[in-house]
């Protein structure tokens, strides 16, 4: 393990610090203290409970009691350091479900929060911590049901392949394992999961990225050298050739490549599938044998309990490629042996026409999650005649260039449908939001690249949607007067959004951010990346926030927006920004003029990214440079 430093103590509300002066004296309160305990503070995150715990000593107490009870604990949403962890930790005493944040935290921290108590564990960006970590949570967590871990390539895979396989070996109860690994190098690039040692209770299975060989390897290891479980000799899952005992029942999976030989490997050796989703990242055009073609999709045939389906040739790698072997035909027997689809997500299916899609779509009568990307062929006429609006809740067409308004006139009856997404179909204007506006039960709306202008917008200002979600990233015809018309005229939009994206729009300005933070009653979450007209005046007012305290920021993205100057450093301190947790400046002149060190040691809950990351740094923390206070 890494060598663990001390650190000096940081106060904060975190770790219940004294109040100078001492409490107040005990105060009374109309509710008994189990009623406040048992049915109020069980439903408050522990941000809110620490500061609770501030306002005086009975407050304290019942905090204390509270967290000690506490089933599960999330630190997902900051990033706290070693002595926030040690803080909190021993006041967890029935803690069974952990999700934390790792990226400042080191093997020893990390390691003072295992034990047999626990249950599930999420440790997400772990960008400092060492494989050796692997085989601690093996050891002093046996009772682990629920694994996640985001790991960073530090070093060999030899290493991580050992480590996996110390902890694998202890933890003899797990259903659900997902590891991530962030890879630095790209001659580092499969994780060798082939002579894992999987627990028969595994349910659920998550790698990336892992190379097809290997998780062939791995499949052929399950069919043939495990036995059948007992209680299973009677029943009828016994009728399929070669069933191994192995019961999985979800396989999500990042590869370099997906191909008929592996989709054979799958469907014969995990005959009980409800989810499959796999995605290939290749460096160079796959070549046949090792491409998927229509003959590896009937191999589906065989999984009857699937319900969820997802097959996507990434783009990560900057290529233009997809699954050239694939036609209308492929998906056509698809249709015929998947007919309890409920969710289906196709990436790169450049030779499927509509023709293909709808029969997909018409097959799957239960079909609640339709996703389609980089379908150059798919148009409007795929939703012709498929009462897709009857049961759809999430509809996702992204980078379709023949998709128009005209495609979600068939949803306007829709009384389910509550995530729409068509970014970067750039033939979507303003048509179609007088569509969208009879929605009444959307809460996502992501029109990125799409040609709409304000006078759309005002349109859908005046719709009743129920919106917490709305991304407009690169629709470039829209400038301040139509954030002001969605906002200002807004009633309920207002009202209920939450998280909104207005990047590489060149015609927002500080009009725009004025009206956001005026008007926007429950907005938490904003990117405005590329806006090179915003100035400081901006940051002043998002620093501010409104009179009355209603807007709490939690994530701001201002990467790129270059004109913000020195003097808005200021703002990033007390008692600026309550409640910041997360902000982006990649980009901008902040970069080199903040002392960035110093800022999140006064705001050990603060995240600043210096990379361009997205909000939140869901990739390429791997990468950052961190600043915790030291």
């Amino acid at each position: 393990m890494k060598n663990c430093s001390k650190r000096p103590c940081v106060e904060t509300a975190a770790v219940l610090p004294e109040i100078s002066g001492g409490a107040p004296p005990r105060e009374s309160f109309p509710l008994p203290d189990t009623v406040i305990v048992d049915e109020i503070f069980r439903r408050l995150e522990l941000e809110s409970l620490c500061t609770l715990a501030c306002v005086c000593r009975t407050l304290r107490s019942m905090v204390s009691h509270s967290v000690s009870t506490l089933p599960s604990i999330d630190l997902s949403a900051f990033s706290p350091n070693g002595d926030l962890l040690r803080h909190i930790v021993p006041r967890l005493r029935g803690v069974k479900s952990v999700t934390i944040n790792c990226l400042h935290l080191d093997d020893c921290s990390v390691s003072s929060i295992l034990g047999p108590h626990i249950q599930e564990l999420n440790l997400l960006k772990c960008a400092s911590l060492s494989f050796h970590v692997l085989a601690s949570i093996g050891e002093k967590c046996p009772n682990l049901r629920i694994l996640v871990l985001e790991l960073a390539g530090e070093s060999s895979s030899e290493i991580l392949r050992r480590n996996l396989i110390k902890m694998l070996t202890n933890l003899l109860y797990l259903e659900n394992l997902s590891i991530k690994v962030r890879k630095i190098e790209r001659d580092e690039y499969g994780l060798a999961c082939f002579d894992l040692i999987l627990p028969k209770t595994l349910k659920f299975l998550k790698l990336q990225p892992v190379n097809e060989e290997d998780v062939r390897d791995l499949l052929q290891k399950l069919r043939y050298e495990r036995e059948i479980p007992r209680k299973m000799v009677n029943s009828s899952f016994t009728s399929y050739s070669g069933f191994s005992g192995f019961a999985l029942q979800h396989l999500p999976l990042v590869l370099d490549v997906i191909s008929d030989t592996l989709m054979a490997s799958i469907t014969s050796t995990l005959p009980f599938l409800v989810e499959l989703d796999l995605k290939d990242r290749p460096y160079s055009e796959p070549k046949l044998p090792h491409d998927l073609t229509n003959n590896g999709l009937q191999f589906l045939a065989s999984c009857r309990y699937l319900t969820h389906l997802s097959i996507v040739r990434s783009r990560l790698n900057y290529y233009p490629f997809s699954f050239k072997r694939i036609n209308d035909m492929g998906l056509l027997l698809l249709a015929e042996s998947c007919i309890s689809l409920e969710s289906v997500t196709l990436g790169g299916f450049s030779k499927v026409t509509d023709a293909g899609f709808s029969s997909l779509i018409r097959a799957s009568q239960n079909l609640k999650e339709l996703e389609i990307r980089n379908a150059p062929l798919l148009s409007d006429m795929v939703f012709h005649d498929t009462n897709i609006a009857s049961s759809l809740v999430e509809l996702k067409l992204r980078s379709c260039n023949l998709i128009t308004s005209e495609a979600t006139a068939e949803l306007a009856s829709s009384s389910t449908l509550e995530v729409l997404d068509t970014y970067s179909c750039r033939s979507i204007a303003d048509l179609c939001l007088d569509y969208i506006s009879h929605l009444s039960t959307l809460t996502s709306l992501n029109l990125g690249g799409a040609d709409i202008t304000d006078s759309g917008l005002s349109v859908l200002s005046k719709s009743d949607l129920p919106l917490t979600n709305l991304c407009l990233r690169g629709c470039t015809r829209v400038n301040d007067r139509g954030i002001i018309f969605l906002l200002d005229n807004g009633v309920r939009i207002k009202k209920t959004l939450s998280s909104l994206d207005v990047g590489n729009m060149p015609g927002m300005s500080d009009r725009a951010i004025h009206a956001i933070v005026s008007s926007a009653e429950a907005i938490t979450e904003l990117s405005m990346r590329y806006c090179y007209h915003v100035t400081d005046a901006s940051f002043k007012t998002l620093a501010s926030g409104r009179c009355n305290g209603r807007i709490l920021l939690q994530k701001l993205d201002v990467c790129h927006c270059i004109r913000f100057s020195a003097g808005v450093l200021e703002l990033l301190q007390r008692p600026f920004f309550r409640g910041l947790r997360w902000l982006g400046v990649g980009g901008t002149s902040l970069v080199k003029k903040a002392d960035f060190a110093a800022i999140c040691g006064m705001r050990p809950w603060l995240t600043v990214c210096l990379e361009g990351c997205e909000i939140g740094c869901r990739d390429g923390w791997q990468f950052h440079k961190h600043y915790d206070g030291d």
